[in-house]
């Protein structure tokens, strides 16, 4: 499948998912935000390290099961701190690379991903990716 039709197909099954989740009368929890100043960058490693590092690297270079987030691919404008709660919580079918799909991380509360998250963005920044 070219990535045209494969990225056509990935935004029909985004809008269905919503369509069914709100007329299933499910609610559907909003997206937290943790401002910067409130992040823990420090509980961000070390949960980075025990649920992401396995896929993702250490300091998020990226391994043979998962993507860099040291990349373009998920900057700021690119990839939102939603898109990563959203994959956290529900998993993700990969858009940008040859991975398989990443499951849904069991375990951790809203809090400690936007840790997580604000982890990650400090390793971009320090990266030069803005």
């Amino acid at each position: 499948m070219n990535k045209s039709r494969r990225l056509s197909t990935v935004a029909s099954l985004a809008v269905a998912s919503v369509i069914v989740t709100a007329c299933s009368g499910t609610s559907v929890a909003p997206l937290p935000s943790t401002p910067a100043g409130e992040a823990d960058l420090e509980a961000g490693r070390v949960l980075f390290e025990a649920n992401c590092a396995q896929c993702h690297g250490q300091e998020a270079q990226g391994t043979d099961q998962g993507p860099p987030f040291l990349h373009q691919y998920y900057r700021p404008g690119h990839h939102s701190d939603a898109a990563f709660y959203l994959a956290v919580r529900n998993g993700v079918v990969p858009h940008h690379w040859d991975f398989g799909p990443m499951p849904a991380i069991p375990g951790l509360e809203d809090d400690e991903i936007g840790d997580i998250v604000a982890y990650v963005r400090s390793l971009q920044e320090a990266a030069g990716i803005r």
